[in-house]
């Protein structure tokens, strides 16, 4: 396995162009050992989370241990500059169902989840963020519902602790705006807190968009999906890694994922305003003619031009988004570099059987 590229364990679904296939020999030890072959694997993005690992670690363990089947910790260091790093690498030492991928750098939360999917290997795989914000304890829920027969098992968030009326407003804004606009049915007041069939994660990974937003993913694909409630905690300790720069930033990709809602607007607006500048040449023409002065002098002139410079400027940069959306597709570079993996066959892993 390369530490330079995008890798993918052996699956009956076509791969990524940017992710090779492991050996024949991965693929045949995949099949009978139960620590490369888990029922259950759980996705943690890590950044900057050495106050909250141990707690972490302590949690899924018993969340794991108490369903009662096999199953792995996907840890993706997404270019963490604490100890985060070394603290994995020591838990890995304890107990070899810990598995570490580790950026080169920091790649952002979206892509840390896909790198995770990329490698996860169970039959039901959960994504979880590491402030233990979401409760692990759910986990035995969405399995549950999983062995029901439900492939996509998302979590909605029933109350939100520790959070401001305004994120809180915004947040219930942004999701009511995505599903006005948007043709996926994308559930309100969820996150990427999730449990989904290996099926759905096959789907998932054929979809290698640069700007991702995983939740609207997951309900872009369908198949069979249902909701648990669920009271959502403080952050265990440590700082927030989504202030408002970066929801900003999430929500654009949401939008321009998901809908082209902004670039019709312009449409709309121009023959709006085609409209009203047509009347307005017509009773401007009626008042000159009347010998009615009312439209003499530059100050309406300067008015009208700088609110249509305005307009057409704002839609530029709506358009510029869409444009720069298609450029970093076209570049075709990998969603992300791995600098090493743990417990994945890496060759260099001496705990790997």
């Amino acid at each position: 396995m390369s530490p330079q590229t995008e890798t993918e364990p052996p699956e009956t679904a076509p791969p990524p162009p940017d992710a090779p296939n492991p050996s024949a020999a991965a693929k045949q030890a995949a099949d009978h050992d139960p620590i490369l072959h888990p029922v259950i694997s759980v996705i943690v993005p890590i950044f900057n989370e050495e106050e909250v690992i141990p707690e972490l670690y302590r949690r899924m363990v018993a969340v794991l241990d108490g369903i009662g089947q096999t199953w792995e910790l996907v840890c993706v260091n997404d270019g963490s500059r604490d100890q985060s790093l070394s603290m994995l690498l020591s838990l890995r030492e304890q107990d070899a169902r810990v598995k570490i991928i580790n950026f080169s750098r920091n790649f952002g939360h979206q892509i840390a989840i896909t790198a995770g999917m990329d490698y996860a290997l169970g039959d039901a795989i959960a994504i979880i963020d590491a402030d233990l914000q979401d409760p692990p304890e759910l986990i035995g829920d969405m399995f549950q519902k999983w062995r029901e027969g439900y492939e996509v098992v998302y979590a909605v968030r029933a109350h939100r602790r520790g959070e401001s009326r305004f994120k809180l407003w915004t947040a219930s804004a942004f999701y009511r705006l995505l599903r006005r606009i948007t043709d996926v049915e994308i559930p309100v007041n969820t996150g990427d807190f999730r449990l989904i069939d290996r099926q759905v994660l096959l789907t998932m990974r054929r979809l290698r968009e640069k700007h991702r937003f995983m939740r609207g993913l997951s309900s872009w694909v369908g198949f069979r999906q249902t909701g648990i409630e669920y009271q959502r905690a403080e952050r265990f300790a440590g700082d927030t890694k989504y202030p408002l720069s970066k929801m900003l930033r999430l929500t654009l990709d949401a939008i321009t994922s998901f809908s082209y809602i902004p670039l019709r607007l312009s449409t709309y607006f121009g023959f709006f305003l085609a409209f009203v500048s047509l009347f307005g040449i017509i009773i401007t023409t009626v008042l000159r003619l009347s010998g009615n002065n009312a439209f003499f002098g530059q100050a309406s002139t300067l008015v009208a031009v700088l609110f249509l410079g305005g307009i057409q400027l704002i839609f530029l940069g709506i358009i510029g988004e869409y444009l720069a959306r298609i450029y970093d597709d076209v570049k075709a570079r990998p969603l992300y570099v791995v600098s090493k993996v743990y417990g994945f066959g890496d060759p260099d892993d001496p705990s790997h059987p």
